[in-house]
């Protein structure tokens, strides 16, 4: 990441950083993140910070669990997640959510070992303390005002700032989970193709794991809730960076857009300035209203650059944040979803030329529509069930060739086995949900609870 204490001159600086991220192919990882929700087993309510069976002791505990391996992450006094001396990290969300933030893995097989490895971890602790997991999207029944805000400082900035720029901001921050994974490229061309066909993409994988349809203990008319409270939390920094469509697109318009991103905080030790809304380009230009002739270092960038939520990311690396958590295996279906499509030349090739006639406005729209209807809306001219079969196809191409066996001789392409269920009943995770709260649960919305536990 080089020194973050590096003062920052020009904007040249910012593009080297990102030229920085580039790996030759034998050197592509995965990393995979994902997100759940936290809820006792005897009341259903979402999990405060404090208290005997709190997320503090949850974090405390679980540092026990891994052992001597693991290292508390603390914010003026507070645990507020860990290292898992894996590589990995659990950080802590907002609404109480705890996130695994995997290591950079080599393949999928290790992705899903990694994943596993943390859920039992999580399930020892949490069980001793009368504590359940949801694999979900978007909470389904408690409000905003039944959720505890965690002790972090960024989150008390975003927290005052968000009702100012949207209207579900506090809703994406308190009751929304995802699962994402972050992927290399070689160079500025590859970063291109790849960024480009992702994000044209973004809108099928939002279908394919759309497992979110409820809110305030009902249906809320959305397949994915989570997909929704996106489309108006902040249009400053969300959605689909038209500029990515550019057929001469590379890493200066992309620091472009992120200078263009308001700011949120400045990190300074342990305290967080409140700069929400105003300029980096300002601050780079040493003009920032408090910080007139204090040049911005790297670390300023970085934390920045976090503070952009758009459908695809672009660090020194590529994040894919287009879908709902879900269960076990949908938190292996993703990484393998996203790799098979972009890790292999002929399936990048035959991506990209599905989405070729693909615009930003064709995707914007489609977050919209798949968000509502999953594999019955519409990308561009495009059906999203039909291409979410060619998608799938592709990626199990790309898989086979990767060539990549486990102990019992196995490729990765097994890993898509839910998305191929998804496609032959044309039913999502949300779809089946629904179907059973009209059925067997007799719209008992705290069945939802018992259906999602890890």
């Amino acid at each position: 990441m080089g020194n973050h204490s590096t003062i920052i001159k020009d904007v040249g600086q910012l593009v080297e950083w990102l030229a920085k991220g580039e790996k030759p192919a034998v050197d592509w990882r995965i990393g995979t993140e994902h997100e759940k929700f936290l809820f006792h087993r005897d009341s259903l309510r979402p999990v405060a910070y404090d208290g005997d069976s709190g997320v503090e002791a949850m974090l405390h505990a679980l540092c026990k669990v891994i052992g001597d391996n693991a290292t508390p992450i603390i914010e003026k006094g507070k645990i507020i997640g860990l290292k898992d001396g894996d590589g990995g990290s659990v950080s802590l969300e907002p609404g109480g959510q705890l996130e695994l933030s995997g290591a950079p893995l080599l393949n999928l097989h290790q992705t899903c070992a990694e994943t596993g490895r943390h859920l039992r971890h999580m399930r020892a602790v949490s069980s001793a303390l009368g504590v359940g997991m949801l694999g979900i999207g978007f909470q389904p029944k408690w409000r905003r005002d039944d959720i505890s805000w965690m002790p972090k400082g960024r989150y008390r900035i975003m927290r005052n700032h968000m009702p100012k720029v949207g209207t579900m901001g506090l809703d994406m921050m308190l009751r929304s989970c995802t699962v994402q994974v972050n992927l290399d490229y070689a160079d500025e061309a590859d970063m291109r193709r790849k960024f480009r066909t992702s994000l044209a993409l973004q809108p099928i994988a939002t279908a394919l794991f759309a497992n979110s349809p409820f809110k305030d203990g009902k249906p809320s008319g959305w397949l994915s809730g989570r997909a929704h409270v996106w489309t108006d939390t902040d249009n400053a920094r969300c959605g689909v960076p038209a500029c990515v469509f550019d057929p001469h697109f590379g890493y200066e318009q992309w620091i472009d857009y992120i200078l263009d991103v308001p700011m949120y905080f400045l990190h300074r030790g342990e305290d967080y300035v409140d700069v929400a809304g105003k300029s980096f380009r300002d601050y780079l230009a040493g003009t920032l209203a408090g910080f007139e002739g204090e040049p911005p270092q790297m670390a300023d960038f970085e934390d920045h650059i976090t503070t952009a939520f758009p459908e695809v990311r672009l660090k020194q690396y590529l994040e894919m944040r287009g879908a709902d958590s879900g269960s076990w295996a949908n938190i292996c279906a993703l990484p393998a979803y996203w790799v098979g499509l972009l890790y292999c030349d002929e399936a990048l090739a035959e991506a990209e030329d599905l989405v070729r006639d693909i615009n930003a406005d064709d995707v914007m729209a489609a977050r919209l529509s798949v968000a509502k209807d999953g594999l019955r809306g519409k990308l561009g001219a495009h059906d999203v069930a039909t291409l979410a079969k060619k998608t799938i196809d592709i990626a199990s191409k790309g898989l086979r060739n990767r060539g990549i066996f486990d102990d019992g001789g196995d490729d990765e392409s097994g890993f898509l086995q839910p998305l191929r269920k998804v496609i032959a009943t044309q039913k999502t995770p949300a779809e089946v949900m629904l179907d059973l709260y009209h059925g067997d649960w007799a719209e008992d919305i705290d069945q939802v609870f018992t259906s999602n536990q890890y």
